[in-house]
């Protein structure tokens, strides 16, 4: 008898635990394509300080050749018609979250010749404290484990760039772009969070970075830079390895996960760059860490993980 009354209540459980199994493994999956996107942002820095080009240039052309590359996708009978089912609302939403990326660029790049690199590094890693207001602001409460969390690994940042904030009128302006450029990561990445609950990853990349690779371009014109007309066959190639390390698998994974782990998990992780690019910078370019590296990146890691253990702090998950 006791089987018998055990089999069933087995039976039933059967399904949520295979629910459960197959939702732990998605998470899983999930927190390791974030850590391929954090590789690949981290690339960034040290391939842009080793590219001969106008910070404007390079970012309008890590964009526009993505787009090349995601097109061909994107005109697959699937991708089609998702990208004709986004409807005008969240078709401006991503064009939005385009013109906010492309913001988050056209302030940053140019700030590290402005101020200094550690000062330019730490304001423009705010993106997870502006993101979590903008939360709240919205009325999204978050849980005190997601503020602690934000807060500790934004001073793993801190103790890897230190505070070095000049007064000179030339390094607060550097200042004031970088910090610009943090809050308009910030929108960036909750406007992809909110299409992306019912726009595929291909769609919505490619509306957002068509929109700013149009905005680079415009600002380009405008500001005079070059595009490309003096570029040796090194600044192209490096300009392709950017485009397909840091665009693409960087910037288009963090997409692609921001769905199923949230804005504050994802915004969090990005800090990740700064140890990240550290490294990667030793390893190229001869550039040896401070020794403050290895324990800053786990301060991050550390605060990482109180956002990941907040209740809803990977996110809801969406319906496709």
């Amino acid at each position: 008898m006791r089987g018998a009354e055990h089999g069933p209540a087995a039976a039933a459980a059967t399904p949520a635990t295979a629910r459960s199994v197959g939702a732990g493994r998605e998470h899983g999956r999930e927190l390791a394509l974030l850590g391929v996107a954090v590789f690949g942002i981290s690339v960034s820095a040290p391939l842009i300080a080793a590219t001969v080009a106008p910070a404007l240039a390079i970012a309008f052309w890590r964009n526009a050749m993505a787009v090349g590359a995601l097109v061909p996708v994107a005109l697959l009978r699937r991708h089609r018609a998702a990208l004709r089912g986004m409807g005008r609302r969240r078709l401006a939403l991503a064009s939005a979250a385009g013109v906010l990326l492309a913001v988050h660029f056209a302030l940053w790049l140019p700030s590290l010749h402005l101020t200094s690199v550690a000062s330019s590094t730490a304001l423009v890693t705010t993106t997870p404290i502006w993101t979590t207001l903008l939360l709240r602001l919205g009325g999204h409460r978050q849980p005190g484990l997601v503020w602690a969390g934000t807060a500790v690994a934004f001073c793993g940042v801190l103790l890897l760039t230190g505070v070095d904030l000049a007064l000179s009128p030339r390094a607060l302006a550097g200042d004031a772009l970088a910090l610009g450029g943090g809050m308009a990561a910030a929108g960036y990445v909750l406007l992809g969070s909110r299409v992306r609950r019912t726009v595929s990853t291909t769609a919505y990349t490619v509306v957002c970075f068509t929109t700013a690779s149009v905005v680079l371009l415009a600002l380009c014109l405008a500001t005079g830079a070059d595009l490309g007309a003096d570029y040796s066959a090194e600044t192209w190639l490096k300009l392709l390895v950017l485009t397909v390390v840091a665009q693409l698998l960087g910037h288009s994974l963090l997409n692609r996960v921001v769905r199923g782990l949230g804005p504050s998990v994802t915004s969090t992780a990005i800090l990740l760059e700064t140890p990240g690019a550290a490294l990667l910078a030793a390893l190229w370019l001869g550039q040896t860490p401070p020794a403050v590296a290895y324990p800053a990146l786990a301060v991050i890691l550390a605060g990482l993980l109180l956002v990941l253990r907040a209740p809803g702090g990977a996110g809801p998950r969406s319906a496709a």
